[in-house]
């Protein structure tokens, strides 16, 4: 059943969040403190899931420990990981492990953490339409509390004068491959459903992975080390040239800085463009240690004699796929090196093949008169993570991961999520709430280096004492 949500304030709200996941809960994590600031969270799902279907056994998340939701921007903050782990008392054990990239299901469990204790985050709330409203100076949010069965149980509106959207990616299937997921029978999953149902998956004779990123990776290995040897059964297939390890030099790294954003966001459009495309590598390649956990285990299936049934090929692109009788799945493939094409039978198929941002359309709608986009017919975002609207809206909409045409590669990364709600709550607040580090790298990205420009946060928006909630 679902809860009632405490009652709307007379005045309108500071700051609505739109969607919780780990960028949104950042920002409410480092909002708490700020006693002037009146915001309030909603996010559809009934309560915090990051991923869930893929907190493979032994995966972990490729930033340090340090990349939680509030640590870079302030470490003395109550929502921490090490405040976590002290409050679960882990903080020995943890001492002692030497661990300095956390399991994915552990960072899952640390996020729960912080979204269950903070107030003001409102789970089971879907928003329909943000509207900007000039006779108030305002912007309308309406949402709605879907019941158990799916029908509409509540409707509301809240007045804010700030938005700031975290609505995260969605699961990417190619358009070759949709018709085989959304007919049932042979098991074509995604990665993001994979332990959901890794028992069918395995159940079948010959299983076929689509996708040579990380996600592709983490299945492969969790399907080999759950094969009988000698009868393994595993074709892996991706677009990729090779299966490549992902950029994880310090150097290398520093494209994942303040400076490396806001050298990226000063570049001219076509230029970021290309950027986004060519640099896939810094954050779209493998592990190198699930690299070498993969390798090590075909290695240990030769030790007597032969080969494992598993075939790996890089540089393969589905063109169609189709389902023979009502048992197997035909995939039509080309090498793009060679230019040949082949047929590949399989019993079952998982899809590694990402995530792509959600469209904010639909939750803009009402907005689109007043949003300036750029020759490609994208928001244009700046500098600060606020759409550039027209003049007449005197509130600011945010974005967080939904930005990487114009802020790069860190925009989906967890290491400047801290860094990026620290510069949102420092606009909205109009004064330096978070200091923020003047140079974060070593590498001058540019002849005009902007290392030494730190945006200044502009006067406030009219906030209010709280009310309630954060």
């Amino acid at each position: 059943m679902t809860h009632p949500a405490p009652p709307e304030p007379a005045s309108p709200r500071d700051l609505v969040g739109i969607g919780i996941g780990p960028c949104n809960l950042s920002l409410a994590a480092l909002a708490h403190p700020l006693a002037e600031l009146d915001a309030v969270f909603y996010e559809q799902r009934p309560r915090f899931d990051w991923h869930p279907g893929l907190l493979i056994e032994g995966a972990t998340v490729q930033v340090p420990f340090l990349a939680d939701l509030v640590t870079l921007a302030d470490p003395t903050s109550r929502w921490s990981f090490l405040s976590y782990l002290r409050d679960r008392e882990r903080l020995f054990p943890f001492y002692f492990a030497e661990r300095f990239h956390l399991q994915r299901a552990e960072y899952d469990a640390y996020c729960r953490w912080v979204a269950e204790a903070l107030p003001g985050l409102r789970f089971g709330h879907r928003v329909d339409a943000v509207r900007w409203n000039p006779e108030r100076d305002v912007f309308e949010v309406d949402h709605t509390q879907p019941g158990a069965g799916g029908e509409v149980e509540a409707l509301g509106r809240t007045y804010t004068r700030n938005v700031v959207i975290g609505i995260g990616t969605a699961p990417y299937v190619p358009d070759p491959l949709k018709p085989l997921v959304d007919t049932p029978g042979v098991p074509v999953i995604h990665a993001a459903d994979y332990l959901g149902h890794r028992d069918s998956v395995l159940a079948a004779g010959h299983v076929t992975v689509v996708g040579s990123g990380q996600s592709g990776a983490e299945v492969f290995l969790d399907l080999l080390r759950r094969r009988p040897e000698g009868r393994e059964g595993l074709h892996w297939i991706g677009r990729s040239e090779a299966f490549a390890p992902m950029e994880y030099s310090k150097l290398g790294l520093e494209h994942f800085t303040p400076d490396y954003t806001r050298y990226f966001h000063a570049l001219a459009e076509p230029v970021r463009d290309r950027l986004v495309a060519a640099q896939w590598q810094l954050h779209k390649g493998i592990d190198a240690g699930t690299l070498a956990a993969i390798h090590d285990e075909l290695y240990r299936r030769t030790l007597h004699g032969g080969w494992p049934d598993a075939v790996l090929t890089p540089g393969v692109r589905v063109r169609t796929a189709g389902r023979i009788a009502t048992t197997k799945i035909e995939l039509h493939l080309e090498h793009l090196q060679q230019g040949s094409r082949s047929r590949l039978t399989t019993d079952a198929v998982v899809l590694a093949t990402g995530y792509r941002e959600r469209p904010l359309d639909r939750v803009l709608a009402g907005l689109d008169p007043y949003i300036r986009r750029d020759n490609g017919e994208r928001p244009r975002v700046d500098e600060e993570f606020r759409l550039v609207l027209d003049p007449s809206v005197t509130g600011s909409v945010h974005v967080q991961n939904a930005e990487l045409h114009t802020h790069g590669v860190g925009t989906p990364d967890l290491g400047l999520a801290a860094w990026r709600s620290a510069t949102i709550l420092n606009s909205l607040t109009g004064k330096e709430t978070y200091p923020l580090p003047r140079r974060t790298a070593f590498t001058s990205f540019g002849l005009d280096d902007p290392a030494d420009r730190v945006p200044q946060a502009r006067q406030p928006k009219r906030l209010t004492p709280l009310v309630e909630g954060i």
